[in-house]
């Protein structure tokens, strides 16, 4: 696939450890509720002062904690937890900060400040989604009036997520003082060096598979009826199809022949790998926004819908040509 195909998902700049317009991303590693209201406290009140729009975005055990230790100045933060990945995905997570940013504009010192606590969930291919999730914000959020403070619990994190909280942040947190991190990663870096591993079910007989497919028509035809066969819930289906169409679209669109697909299933998960030979492309971020912005007539919209619908969407490289994987539990 050539690289237009999701070009627009990160502007082009060059990078640096505190991005221009990008306020402050920063983490803070805690391990108790005093060191995190320590932290969280003086940075929200902070943002009241200069009337930013402030937004938790956090569990509601967290966001229940700040508020009542922020008493009646409470009453002038709001809650928003998409913006954690709970109950959400990365595109659904960077739209709602879009419209946040836009609200804050409107009002105020026209900045957004957010307190964020990313729900990594218990799996460690969902740790990579949260630690890639956090790196791409020093780029999708660049010349944007945000302010990011993210919080890492020791307490339920795993070592391997706490470790990387100094990677994908320009600036660390103790207490109530800030400084450069000095491991933070270039985020394009960063992604390239977290670990993609296979799912479990590859290593078994495909429940579907074609090699050098005639036509998309006859390729979205045979992976609708394959999801069909084993996606009991029939919207998870829909929407499985859906995702999947597009990126044969896109295979066939901006990759080259031969385009083949495979499908593995099992009660628990569902992975799908649609492979092209051309050029390829290498954008870790590509499809966590359209490409074409918010303009969707535009089209460029295959690999942002996959992130939507699917858990997890993998670019990988085929050599020559790219495949992509796409994984998710069936409900």
């Amino acid at each position: 696939m050539a690289r237009v195909v999701e070009q627009g998902s990160v502007p082009a700049r060059s990078r640096s450890a505190c991005p221009d317009g990008l306020r402050s991303h920063r983490a803070a590693v805690i391990g108790s509720d005093d060191e995190l209201l320590a932290g969280v406290l003086p940075y929200a009140e902070e943002g009241l002062r200069r009337g930013d729009l402030v937004v938790l975005s956090c569990p509601p055990e967290t966001a229940e904690l700040i508020g009542g230790a922020l008493g009646e100045r409470a009453r002038a933060v709001e809650s928003d937890p998409r913006l954690c990945l709970l109950g959400s995905n990365v595109p659904d997570s960077i739209t709602a900060t879009g419209e946040l940013v836009e609200r804050a504009g409107g009002a105020g010192s026209g900045a957004l400040r957010v307190v964020g606590q990313v729900q990594f969930g218990a799996e460690a291919r969902n740790w990579r989604e949260g630690l890639r999730y956090e790196s791409a914000v020093n780029d999708l959020l660049v010349a944007q009036p945000v302010a990011a403070l993210c919080l890492f619990d020791r307490r339920v994190l795993p070592a391997e997520v706490v470790a990387g909280a100094a990677a994908t942040h320009p600036e660390l947190q103790s207490g109530s003082r800030s400084y450069p991190s000095p491991a933070y990663q270039d985020p394009v870096e960063f992604v390239r060096t977290l670990p993609l591993p296979r799912e479990a079910i590859e290593d078994g007989a495909p429940r579907f598979a074609v090699d050098a497919s005639p036509s998309l028509v006859a390729l979205r035809h045979a992976l609708r009826a394959a999801l069909a066969a084993c996606v009991p819930d029939e919207n998870q289906s829909a929407d499985l199809q859906f995702a999947v169409s597009e990126i044969a679209a896109n295979a066939f669109r901006h990759g080259a022949p031969p385009i083949s697909a495979r499908l593995w299933a099992d009660p628990e998960r569902v992975v799908c790998t649609v492979t092209d030979r051309g050029r390829g492309f290498d954008e870790p971020f590509a499809g966590f926004r359209p490409a074409h912005g918010e303009d969707l007539s535009r089209g460029g919209m295959g690999l942002w819908l996959a992130r939507k619908l699917w858990d997890h969407v993998d670019l990988l490289p085929a050599g020559p040509g790219l495949t992509v994987r796409l994984s998710t539990r069936l409900r």
